[in-house]
């Protein structure tokens, strides 16, 4: 025995890759001496569900197997960490069989009271912590609160708080964050943007409204916008939802092909940015320089990215003019020559 490997067993309740504690497993193992141990066939939860002593063999007959993996490969278990109570069958079935072996226990919720469990489960997983809890020789919990919880109940415990290290950290002050709202297919110019955002990698763009694959799906730059990670899909959402979503970006863009379709017309979104204090940024397409004062136009990606670079820190700091100009552009001052020519018709307005 004494000739065997001495291992760190990292128990984990699920695949490595859906750990919620992932960093900081992942860190562990870049010891030689630590290693993961995925999941058993059976569930560590069904283990704790059913009846004592079938959860007893069940965990007895997978610690073998493991046990037997382990000496072939002339490692041994020296510490065993479990990161939630149902793996204490298992735990203590392996660290039955080493006299030298220890239990580590990271605590990092309040299991018991777990949200899907039922009374009599809540009950058996309070059990299982208790018994974890004593036979631990390190206890490692995620905030004070845990460690307050194991000093009233007479234990030490070790305050180990969580890592995120995996989680992209975009640099805040560099970032744009710009808003597509409406139709993303036919119309919609994927080279383009995909161009501004090999330029921006700082770029965030949202995009509001149904997307169609049909439309694109033997377009290239099309499958790029779809995969990049700075383009957030958020599909069709209502007005009010709308609304707010573009609260929180700099500026606006409509981002169209320069197209006989397109060119001629005056895109919807450009008012509705503008009741936000936002500006719009477009290609060079003719019937937006209806409202030039709420749109930059540019003639080519850079451009188009160093417009959207002038608006950055808008969502914090809107053009509360633009705005002013565009709650003024209602349905009744638009239609004004309408109303006009019904007057001069002698068409009864009630």
């Amino acid at each position: 025995m004494a000739d065997l490997r001495p291992l760190c067993l990292l128990l984990l309740p699920r695949p490595l890759e859906g750990f919620i504690l992932r960093d900081q497993a992942d860190d562990l193992l870049r010891a030689e001496g630590v290693v993961a141990v995925d999941p058993p066939r059976v569930p560590y939860g069904a283990t704790a569900r059913v009846p004592h002593v079938l959860g007893e063999v069940l965990a007895n007959g997978t610690a073998k197997r493991l046990i037997k993996a382990l000496r072939r490969n002339g490692d041994r278990p020296k510490v065993v960490v479990i990161f939630h109570p149902v793996q204490l069958l298992l735990a203590r079935a392996i660290i039955a069989r080493f006299d030298d072996c220890e239990l580590w226990y990271g605590r990092w919720d309040r299991y018991e009271h777990a949200y899907d469990a039922g009374p009599q489960m809540r009950e058996r997983l309070a059990e299982l912590h208790e018994a974890a809890a004593r036979l631990s020789s390190l206890t490692f919990v995620a905030s004070d609160e845990l460690a307050r919880l194991e000093d009233e109940a007479g234990r030490d415990a070790t305050l180990v708080p969580l890592a995120a290290d995996t989680f992209p950290a975009p640099d805040p002050t560099a970032a744009v964050i710009a808003v597509s709202l409406g139709h993303l297919g036919w119309r919609t110019d994927w080279a383009l943007l995909r161009a501004v955002a090999e330029r921006m990698p700082n770029l965030v763009l949202l995009l509001v409204g149904a997307w169609h694959d049909d439309e694109s799906k033997d377009d290239a730059d099309y499958a790029w916008c779809r995969a990049h990670p700075g383009f957030v899909w958020l599909g069709a959402r209502s007005d009010e939802e709308a609304a707010r979503l573009i609260l929180c970006a700099d500026v606006g863009i409509v981002p169209f092909k320069v197209e006989p379709f397109n060119d001629a017309g005056l895109p919807y979104r450009i008012l509705k940015y503008a009741r936000l204090g936002r500006r719009t940024v477009t290609p060079e397409l003719a019937g937006v320089k209806t409202w030039a004062n709420a749109v930059s136009t540019a003639p080519d990606a850079g451009a188009f990215a160093a417009a959207l670079v002038e608006q950055a820190g808008r969502r914090a700091d809107p053009d509360l003019a633009l705005r002013d100009w565009a709650l003024e552009q209602t349905a009744e001052a638009q239609n004004a020559p309408l109303w006009e020519r019904l007057r001069a018709l002698g068409i009864a307005l009630g």
